[in-house]
């Protein structure tokens, strides 16, 4: 029995070499990297601030947010919905991520008529200290990553009946530091971490249009999004590349309180197509349970590791708090526990709400003063609704119907004239 188990051993020491170099035959890495879902080309990307949520309401959907982008959590998943927002809102964001690692965040929005702006930035930091062999504290400091955003965006072709198609984009700044180190005489070497420290610029880009679709209430608004985005498009950075992603997302709403929303991203490496990383999908939903009360809820998985998030938001307006608990296994093997925090005030609508109950009004009112026979007031009245929204067909259709019906009005008199 000996003799053959010696022998076994034998024969596989001698055939090593050559399976191991027989390209038909896969690694043991990449043997058990399939069995497990790994991602042999994850982690080769630069500013890893820009894959970590800040939190708030799309960290609570589970990032199936590409196609909500229903508040100022758009920013770092569509650039296009800053041109859509109904409210100027100011959000300050606190994310408890890895171990002693915070994020600290902010993003303000406006919008004038069909064009909108936003600037934000986040800000990532881990303390950071160097030991020797014997355990002497060698330096301290911190590890951080800095990311500055510029938004803007247009709301194309408008309607009552077509949403239109809203385009937008991000410029994006952002910086890694490193603190010092010391070398291997353990003396802290003066500028050795600013040698490790890189500045990127990249750009996002995105697409965001609604319709109706098994629309089963009454409602102006349109029940279906669909939102594409490209993010963090740009050079490498000191010879890697950045974590450039191609999303699509859907959203849907069967019934006016439950929203449902998906996301594909497709990781593209710019330096090597062929060492992008997997996709990876995420799923989310939120439940409009009062006007001050809503709960979501969501799920993201990269490879075999799901991100699991729960949150709610309890709206004191116009100050609206969203708490976000997320078990995030996409980092480690253990369960990671964190808590996010979004702090979201809504600063008005720049008369936009009541614009729109004044073009409600004059509609109204044309329609009661075309019922009546008086056509000509009827006409004033919806002249007046085009005037404040250009946007609004159902006035532009009436007031061709009353122009239509004047000009017949007309031609009958000028028949009987002839007469």
């Amino acid at each position: 029995m000996k003799r053959i188990r010696v022998l076994a051993v034998s024969l596989l020491a001698v055939l090593a070499p050559v399976l191991s170099g027989a390209q038909a035959l896969p690694s043991v890495y990449d043997s058990i990297a399939s069995l497990f879902d790994i991602d042999l080309n994850a982690g080769l990307t630069r500013m890893l601030i820009t894959r970590i949520p800040m939190g708030g309401l799309a960290e609570g959907m589970g990032m199936a947010y590409t196609a909500v982008a229903a508040d100022s959590s758009f920013l770092e998943l569509n650039p296009s919905a800053s041109a859509v927002q109904d409210f100027t809102e100011l959000s300050l964001y606190h994310n408890n991520w890895i171990a002693d690692t915070r994020i600290e965040g902010a993003v303000y929005t406006l919008r004038f008529g069909r064009t909108g702006f936003s600037l934000g930035g986040k800000w990532l930091y881990l303390p950071f200290t160097e030991y020797n062999d014997y355990g002497d504290r060698l330096s301290s400091g911190y590890y951080s990553e800095a990311l500055l955003i510029g938004n803007a965006s247009v709301h194309l072709f408008p309607g009552y009946y077509f949403y239109g198609i809203a385009v937008g984009a991000n410029v994006k700044l952002a910086y890694q530091s490193f603190p010092d180190f010391a070398d291997q005489n353990g003396v802290v070497q003066a500028g050795s971490g600013f040698s490790q420290s890189a500045l990127a610029v990249m750009a996002d880009f995105g697409l965001l249009t609604k319709f109706n679709l098994l629309k089963y209430y009454a409602s102006r608004k349109k029940n279906v999004s669909v939102g594409l985005a490209l993010k963090n498009l740009g050079p490498p950075v000191q010879g890697d590349p950045l974590p450039t992603v191609a999303t699509l997302g859907l959203a849907y709403s069967p019934l006016r309180p439950v929203t449902i929303s998906s996301d594909l991203s497709v990781p593209i490496n710019l330096v090597d197509f062929s060492k992008s990383e997997n996709p990876y999908w995420s799923v989310g939903t939120q439940f409009v349970l009062t006007d001050f009360l809503s709960m979501q809820a969501g799920l993201q998985v990269k490879g075999s590791n799901p991100r699991l998030s729960v949150g709610t938001a309890v709206d004191f307006n116009p100050l609206t708090l969203f708490v976000n608990y997320t078990l995030d296994l996409t980092t480690q093997l253990t369960s990671l526990n964190h808590l996010s925090v979004q702090a979201r005030f809504r600063l008005g609508d720049m008369g936009r709400a009541a614009k729109a109950a004044k073009v409600d009004e004059l509609y109204a009112a044309g329609l009661e003063a075309y019922a009546r026979g008086e056509i000509e007031r009827a006409v004033s009245y919806w002249t007046e609704v085009l005037a404040l929204d250009s946007s609004f067909d159902p006035a532009r259709d009436a007031l061709r119907a009353a122009q239509s019906t004047l000009q017949l009005k007309q031609d009958v008199l000028d028949i009987r004239r002839l007469d």
